[in-house]
This record gives C-alpha cells, structure tokens and sequence, in this order.
C-alpha cells in the first residue's frame, strides 16, 4: 500500500528517508555525498513522484521504492 509522503509528519518523514538511505549503502561514484545530501535527493525523488513510500503488510515495514517497481 502507497503512503502519501504528505500526510507524514516532517520529523518522520526525514527519520524513514534518513534510514532509508543508510541502509541502502548506495555507490555515488567518484563524489561522495554527504547523509544530508542524500537524504535531499530521494525526498525530491518523493515529491515529484519518481519514488512512493510503501507499507508491507506481509513484513510490517515501510519502504520507499521507484514508482515503476512497485507492485499492487
């Protein structure tokens, strides 16, 4: 199930996207990119609609996931 990012409180939503990005360990290539930065780029990710928060019922998580691969 999709969680609008909207109805998130601020805090939360920067503490879920914060763990996210640690997590995912993520290669940047030569330029590292600073917790902050990171943290920057996948919430515009949310905002334009390229990524959706998404609740597992199955493993009672939230995720956040590119738009295409998430499945009904």
């Amino acid at each position: 199930m999709i969680i609008p990012w909207q109805e998130i409180a601020p805090e939360t939503l920067d503490s879920l996207i914060e763990s996210f990005v640690l997590r995912e360990g993520t290669d940047y290539g030569e330029q590292e990119r600073t917790l902050t930065q990171k943290v920057s780029d996948v919430k515009k990710q949310l905002q334009s609609g390229e990524a959706v928060l998404v609740w597992s019922e199955l493993h009672e998580t939230v995720n956040i996931m590119p738009r295409g691969q998430f499945q009904r």
